[in-house]
């Protein structure tokens, strides 16, 4: 009977926890922590635009996410197994973009300043942009709307990412696949056509003289630009990487991946991004058109590949 007794009786209270309080307000410090030491930081270091600062920065915003909405630990940890490797894949393709400068051939011109003379009629869009609109020593308000377009492609297709990761892991995958797989034919392209940009063309008097307008508008407004952590210096920089244009891609990218689930408002801004950033890559001599095109088209053929591999996968799976 005793024993029967001792069965019966209530468990004990588990020991008490850490207060209730005390994580309902790290919870509610999480952003605003947050948001206090990414401007503090951008206020020392200047505006955080590599591809290693921009990661490290959209973790720390995956971590506040999980931490605020309480989330877990094994949710939070997962933003460090998911987004780590990413980075790192990253980090890998700018330092073989580095790498990628020193090729043994000499870089092409040519070919795409012919194609852009010819679509010119007799001379390069950059060229006449330029001379059209630019106004050397002053800024318009279309030259800091074209800054603001050029800046965007270090971070828009993280954000993406980040935003796919927190509420569709699978379209998180798919659009990551597009992501490397157009990252890395780009350089192997810059690897076997190297390719010479509009402004290092007027440099060696091949056009007329034209000025890398963002640098320029940069340069004026006296924006700091931070400094990357992992990336050293010119071992990183790529001049001759412009043929397929990588900034052109990426929205060309976006664009198709969004399209078949876009409602018709969210479609004119997918259609309007690929066009504004053509419109600052040529008016800001960084690539002629050929290059765009170009960019274009892989964009389009690796879309077309990922999600022909992942459609394939899925099917097997409900098999």
């Amino acid at each position: 009977m005793t024993d029967l007794h001792q069965a019966a009786a209530p468990a004990a209270a588990p020991a008490p926890s850490a207060s209730p309080h005390r994580w309902r307000l790290v919870r509610w410090a999480a952003w605003p922590l947050y948001f206090v030491l990414l401007a503090r930081w951008t206020y020392v270091n200047g505006l955080p635009y590599t591809d290693d600062l921009v990661f490290l920065w959209l973790i720390g915003a995956l971590l506040a996410a999980a931490v605020h909405g309480g989330e877990g630990w094994r949710r939070t940890l997962s933003v460090l197994r998911d987004w780590v490797p990413v980075m790192a894949v990253v980090w890998t393709y700018s330092l073989l973009r580095g790498y990628g400068a020193h090729t043994p051939w000499a870089p092409h011109l040519r070919p795409q300043l012919a194609f852009d003379t010819a679509l010119g009629f007799g001379e390069t869009w950059s060229v006449r942009l330029q001379h059209a609109l630019y106004t050397p020593g002053t800024a318009h308000w279309y030259d800091y709307a074209a800054v603001t377009v050029y800046m965007s492609h270090f971070f828009v297709v993280f954000v993406l990412l980040a935003v796919l990761w927190r509420r569709n892991h699978a379209r998180f995958r798919h659009l990551l696949g597009c992501y490397v797989g157009l990252t890395y034919a780009g350089f192997l392209t810059y690897v076997l056509y190297p390719a010479v940009p509009p402004w290092m063309a007027g440099e060696r008097g091949a056009t007329p003289a034209v000025t890398r307008i963002v640098a320029d508008v940069l340069g004026q407004v006296e924006l700091p630009r931070a400094a990357s952590v992992f990336e050293d210096g010119s071992r990183f920089a790529n001049d001759v990487a412009a043929m397929p244009s990588l900034h052109a891609a990426y929205p060309m990218l976006i664009a198709l991946f969004f399209w078949p689930t876009a409602t018709r408002r969210v479609r004119v801004l997918l259609a309007a991004y690929p066009a504004a950033m053509a419109f600052t890559l040529v008016y800001g001599a960084e690539h002629f058109v050929i290059d765009i095109l170009v960019g274009w088209a892989y964009a389009f053929v690796i879309v077309r590949l990922v999600t022909r591999f992942v459609e394939r996968r899925a099917a097997a799976a409900a098999r």
